[in-house]
């Protein structure tokens, strides 16, 4: 089950402008509790935040919706960024750097969902080992990948906390897959 929130439909709720940019620490709060309020609403375990329609997206806005929902997620839920124009990535990303946060991006042109933001080298190469292959145990991903399974597992694990992945009964799978 998952719930889609489009992020610029919440901004002319929240601050009653014409306009589509994500300026101002104040109206990114007022956004952020529009989508925490929604998230509540729905329950869905997987919330797809649509930001097709938003013109800017600055620092201040990016550390107060993103960077918020996900130290602090409503409802466990897990988010992944849709719709993003380059330069609103560029600001976000900056943001997950400075926090040490990592988000799923979906992107049409791959195929599916990327991490973004503080993600080493071997957690991508796992992240895309099982978005290739599907649900899967560590030690059955690492026979895979032909990596030890303790190496696996950890990495595993990383993604699972950063909340890339999730972890049912040993099994992990990307969000929007289990």
């Amino acid at each position: 089950m998952r719930q889609t929130i489009r992020v610029e439909r919440l901004l002319r709720e929240s601050v009653e402008t014409p306009y589509s940019n994500l300026v101002t620490r104040t109206t990114g709060r007022l956004v952020r509790t529009s989508i925490e309020r929604a998230l509540e609403a729905d329950g869905a375990p997987l919330a797809l935040l649509d930001f097709s329609d938003v013109g800017l997206v600055d620092f201040s806005c990016a550390d107060e919706i993103i960077a918020k929902l996900l130290l602090d997620p409503p409802t466990g839920a897990y988010l992944v960024l849709q719709g993003l124009q380059d330069e609103q990535l560029e600001a976000i990303e900056h943001v997950l750097e400075h926090h040490e946060l990592a988000a799923l991006v979906h992107d049409p042109a791959q195929g599916g969902a990327r991490p973004v933001g503080r993600v080493s080298a071997d957690l991508r190469t796992v992240f895309f080992h099982l978005r290739e292959a599907g649900a899967s145990t560590a030690a059955a991903l690492a026979g895979q990948m032909g990596w030890g399974a303790t190496h696996t597992a950890d990495a595993l694990e990383t993604l699972a906390r950063l909340r890339l992945v999730r972890c049912s009964d040993g099994l992990y799978a990307l969000p929007y897959d289990a």
